[in-house]
């Protein structure tokens, strides 16, 4: 195909917040494809907290991403060219193809999604990553009971509205800790959460002990840092708590600040456990499944917040460490 491609790869390792700086767009022709491979269109890429910890060098729970590669990303589009059996023109894509307008891979690199279930954009929200990691960070690790106080942090973003509305199908009472009158607002009147905490306005500790006065039984943590001391500090007895992120840290210069009240975990004989959602990728399609069914039956509130420009992807990336969105963060690429 005589096409040029477009790409954001890595250019330093950022300090702080990351930067346009950090970044190199280049530009360069689209090759050739060897048998069972495909082109694909990418036509929405996914902007996640955890890309931060990507551009980081270190140990993690993957490679970091090397100075010169194309930025890591999952995306979703169309196969416009293909060399494949089991992949023809036209369909319709999700994979971790990077940060760039068209893509070149194997066959068993992206799989297909019905579009009739549910909008591409939905495919890297509730029916994405975001989503398989709502639901077993939710019920494999958190292992909510009906009844149960559950509590989540960013809760109005990608993985956090998610949780609290399969912890409300499930039969528990939510609580969502989010930043702003406009999140807390959606996250009650649209999702469905019991209650919500403005932490840029209220003090959390406070509201915490208003609105769980019996205690957190299951606390979903997505930002870490002082809301996580805030809540291990109300624990009921036998609480879980599912350590998903840290957004809170992940642009500090200085180290990054750990749990003072952790004693709470003794006390209360509590556990609290980190998890990554690649080692549920296996059982993924049982969860994209269940959750495209309580979308179709109007059970599950998917938002997708939709960016417009390839070249704005730098600047699209800063709002989610801003605190600017509300639910889903996507790139679009194209028309």
């Amino acid at each position: 195909m005589d096409a040029v491609n477009h790409q954001f790869r890595l250019a330093a390792r950022p300090q702080g917040m990351v930067k346009r700086e950090d970044f190199d767009y280049v530009e360069e022709p689209v090759s050739e494809l060897a048998d069972g491979q495909v082109l694909v269109r990418i036509a929405y890429i996914s902007l996640d907290p955890a890309m931060r910890g990507w551009m980081a060098e270190g140990r993690s729970y993957v490679p970091p991403v090397q100075i010169g590669e194309v930025m890591r990303a999952g995306t979703v589009g169309e196969v416009v060219e293909s060399r494949s059996r089991k992949l023809a023109v036209g369909d319709r894509v999700s994979g971790w193809l990077g940060v760039q307008q068209y893509a070149v891979c194997n066959e068993n690199e992206v799989f297909k999604v019905d579009t009739d279930a549910a909008p591409l954009p939905t495919y890297l929200g509730a029916l994405g990553m975001p989503g398989v990691t709502a639901y077993f960070g939710l019920l494999d690790i958190g292992a909510p009971k009906e009844g149960e106080t559950v509590v989540v942090s960013g809760a109005a973003g990608a993985v956090g509205s998610v949780v609290g509305q399969i912890a409300k199908l499930k039969g528990c009472r939510v609580v969502g800790i989010a930043g702003g009158p406009e999140k807390c607002k959606w996250i009650v009147d649209e999702l469905g959460f019991d209650a919500a905490i403005d932490y840029k306005s209220e003090d959390v500790n406070a509201a915490l002990r208003e609105h769980c006065p019996e205690g957190v039984d299951v606390y979903f943590d997505n930002v870490g840092g002082e809301i996580l001391d805030a809540v291990l500090a109300r624990l009921a007895l036998k609480a879980r708590v599912a350590i998903c992120g840290a957004i809170s840290q992940y642009n500090n210069l200085d180290a990054v600040k750990g749990p003072s009240n952790y004693m709470s975990l003794l006390v209360n004989r509590a556990r609290m456990e980190g998890f990554v959602v690649i080692d549920y990728m296996g059982r993924a399609p049982e969860a994209v499944a269940e959750m495209a069914s309580w979308i179709a039956e109007g059970k599950l509130v998917a938002r997708e917040e939709v960016v417009e420009g390839f070249e704005n992807f730098p600047d699209a990336l800063q709002r989610l460490f801003r605190g600017e969105n509300v639910g889903k963060l996507v790139l679009k690429v194209g028309s």
